[in-house]
């Protein structure tokens, strides 16, 4: 089996080689560019001393002490009774017919929403990048107000541009940006200010998807609010209060495409 081909960016990989989720070829390349790149290696070491940090603030749990227990009652073999052929003949009956219909939905004309289970993963993905780049010194890659800065930055690092809107006049300004890894997948994050408080704006590819509006969740503490629009999933994460978020989001969507 031939092994995957690294992204151009290595930055992309640092998390998984912090957390030994390489392959040993993979983990040989990234070394490889870590004794090269200083820069690399400075942010090899603020990953590992972030992971170190969550490590503190936020223990694993032990398992229930009953556990054990009921998983092992649960594995334990049991005698089945060996099925009619009239039941039989109905579980084949009944495979052909979800298969037939599974078939309709790969192949049919047009994409399928994603699941809310899916949906569930992406704002927990969201929202974990978010508290990451909280805990970190400095919650974004490239730090620049100016959306001539931060929109090229991306370029190389990302098969497509994300939106960036300068909020500056609305009492939002652009602080920076950074990639995130959302679904496995890089994405481009946004990072705008309000007063004390930082808003990071996910932008996920969603081609094939209907535009959706803005969808408020709250997880955690934290407010978010979703919304597709033009193939892309939008992600507004805060602190800050849900009619601010709600106000910032109005204002994002409703700027001019050169703002």
């Amino acid at each position: 089996m031939a092994t995957p081909t690294p992204p151009e960016d290595p930055t992309l990989l640092i998390h998984a080689y912090v957390d030994g989720e390489l392959d040993p070829a993979n983990a040989l390349d990234v070394e490889r560019h870590l004794a090269a790149d200083p820069a690399l290696a400075a942010e090899r070491d603020r990953v590992t001393a972030l992971r170190a940090a969550l490590s503190r603030h936020f223990p694993r749990e032990s398992a229930p002490a009953g556990l054990r227990a009921r998983v092992e009652a649960i594995a334990r073999p049991r005698t089945v009774a060996r099925p009619s052929w009239r039941a039989l003949a109905a579980s084949v009956a009944l495979a052909a017919l979800v298969g037939s219909s599974a078939t309709y939905v790969a192949l049919g004309p047009h994409e399928v929403a994603p699941t809310q289970s899916a949906t569930a993963s992406t704002q927990v993905g969201v929202l974990d990048a978010h508290i990451r780049a909280m805990m970190a010194p400095q919650a974004f890659d490239v730090a620049s107000s100016d959306r001539h800065t931060v929109k090229p930055w991306f370029n190389g690092r990302l098969p497509e541009a994300p939106r960036v809107i300068d909020l500056a006049n609305e009492d939002f300004p652009l602080a920076g940006g950074r990639v995130d890894v959302v679904d496995r997948a890089p994405a481009a994050t946004l990072v705008y200010r309000h007063r004390k408080h930082l808003i990071s704006l996910v932008q996920v590819p969603a081609h094939g998807q209907a535009d959706a509006a803005p969808v408020r969740h709250m997880n955690d503490g934290y407010n978010i609010v979703r919304w597709t629009e033009g193939g892309v999933t939008y992600w507004a994460v805060s602190d800050i209060g849900a009619g601010d978020l709600e106000s910032f989001v109005q204002k994002f969507r409703t700027a001019p495409a050169d703002q």
